[in-house]
């Protein structure tokens, strides 16, 4: 079943977070797609944390592990927590 990683985050460095990006692109994200990248996120109900929204898919969260968990991306990982004020979550697909 597919999983999705969707992050909520208000970039503070943006230069960190293009750190973060050349890092992550470089931890096999392959393993993943991003199917939405936004910059400028408008909300349209109720209170919205930050201006960008990330989300992921993965076949399944074994597949995720294997991308989070890795060493490459825990190397990348510090970079956005430190650029960027972020709220992560995992969501499974509907089957």
């Amino acid at each position: 079943m597919s999983v999705y990683f969707v992050v909520q985050e208000e970039v503070e460095d943006p230069a960190g977070l293009e750190n973060y990006m050349k890092a992550a692109r470089a931890s096999s994200l392959g393993r993943g797609r991003a199917l939405a990248v936004d910059d400028n996120v408008r909300s349209i109900e109720g209170e919205w944390h930050g201006s960008r929204l990330v989300i992921l898919e993965f076949e399944d969260e074994e597949a995720f592990r294997e991308w989070y968990d890795s060493p490459e991306y825990q190397a990348a990982l510090p970079l956005r927590l430190s650029s960027t004020d972020s709220r992560g979550a995992l969501a499974k697909g509907l089957g």
